[in-house]
């Protein structure tokens, strides 16, 4: 739930990595969320609960997506690559899977490198 709320607070954040740890955990809060909404529509008859969550989440999943690809030293602009029937969805689906890109690169630093040097600084302060 944390990184779903990361995702949220860096909701138009374009710039930077995600690790596929937020990435993933976005994806999968967002659809309770949307399953949720979905359940309330069809209990209310509102039908409005649903749009209004994924108008909402557009930005942030798109802005997630996009620091995804940069983790692996992609740009942003790959994402479109789904626009290509079948082959780019699942182009994209082993892009998102595919692990961080080792060091520093082009669009920051490795996050997953800096968790760990700081879960190694907390077990050498205590």
């Amino acid at each position: 739930m944390n990184y779903y709320i990361k995702v949220l607070q860096n909701y138009a954040n374009f710039n930077g990595r995600a690790r596929r740890s937020e990435f993933w955990f976005f994806i999968l809060f967002n659809f309770l969320f949307a399953m949720a909404a979905f359940l309330l529509d069809t209990i209310t008859g509102a039908g409005i609960f649903y749009i209004l969550y994924v108008l909402a989440m557009f930005i942030p999943g798109l802005a997630v997506a996009v620091r995804r690809l940069h983790d692996i030293g992609k740009s942003g602009w790959m994402y479109l690559i789904v626009l290509i029937p079948l082959i780019g969805g699942i182009w994209l689906l082993v892009l998102f899977c595919t692990d961080s890109q080792p060091g520093d690169n082009e669009y920051g630093s490795n996050p997953k490198s800096m968790s760990t040097a700081s879960a190694d600084q907390s077990v050498l302060d205590s």
